[in-house]
C-alpha cells in the first residue's frame, strides 16, 4: 500500500462542501486510515475591476476534488464506497462504480499541490483583469509613475501590458504588470 492522490468528480459549486463532509468523515473514522487529506483545488488572484485591486480565491479546477489515499488491496471499497455516496459525489475520475480508484502520476499531484500553495514553491499571484487594447491608462508604480498611455498588446499569461506612453514629445512602448497601472 503506498499513498497516492485520486481525483474526485463532484456537481460544479459544490466542493467546499464535498471536503467538508469527507473531512467529518476522516474525523469520526468512518473512513480508517484510507484517507490522509483532502485538498480543494483553488489559487490566489488578483482582480482588477474599475480600477479596483482585490484578492480572491478561484477554483481551477471546478467541479474537482483531491484526495490522498492509501487503499489497500483488501478493504478499498469500505472507504471508496462512502465518499461515492456522499451528496453531490459523481465519482472517482477514471474508474467505474466496482472499480478500485487508480491515482494520479506524483508529477500531476505535485504540480496541481503546487498551484494551490499546498506545496511551498515561489509562486506569483496571478492578475485576472478586464483591460482592452487601445484603452487609456494611467502607471501607478515604476520608474513610468504618474505616465499615461494606450495598451496596445495584452498578454494575459505573463500578467503585463504593453502600454505607449509619451516621453520627450515621442511615443515609447512601455511594459508593466496589471497591478502598475489603474485606468484613467
Amino acid at each position: 500500500m503506498a499513498k497516492g492522490w485520486y481525483v474526485l468528480h463532484t456537481f460544479t459549486g459544490h466542493e467546499n462542501k464535498v471536503e467538508k463532509f469527507i473531512r467529518m468523515l476522516m474525523e469520526d473514522g468512518s473512513l480508517g486510515d484510507a484517507v490522509s487529506d483532502v485538498n480543494v483545488p483553488s489559487e490566489e488572484v488578483v482582480e482588477v475591476r474599475n480600477g479596483k485591486k482585490r484578492t480572491v480565491n478561484k477554483k481551477f479546477l471546478p467541479g474537482y476534488i483531491l484526495i490522498e489515499m492509501d487503499l489497500p488491496d483488501r478493504g478499498w471499497k469500505i472507504p471508496c464506497t462512502a465518499i461515492r455516496k456522499i451528496q453531490s459525489v459523481t465519482g472517482f475520475v477514471g474508474t467505474g462504480l466496482n472499480s478500485k480508484p487508480q491515482p494520479i502520476s506524483a508529477d500531476e499531484a505535485k504540480t496541481i499541490l503546487q498551484k494551490t500553495g499546498a506545496i511551498k514553491t515561489e509562486r506569483r499571484l496571478q492578475a485576472k483583469q478586464d483591460f482592452q487594447v487601445g484603452e487609456e491608462v494611467r502607471v501607478i508604480e515604476g520608474p513610468f509613475e504618474s505616465f499615461k498611455g494606450t495598451i496596445e498588446v495584452v498578454n494575459q499569461e505573463k500578467g503585463k501590458l504593453r502600454v505607449m506612453v509619451g516621453i520627450f514629445g515621442r511615443a515609447t512602448p512601455v511594459e508593466v504588470t496589471f497591478s502598475q497601472v489603474d485606468r484613467d
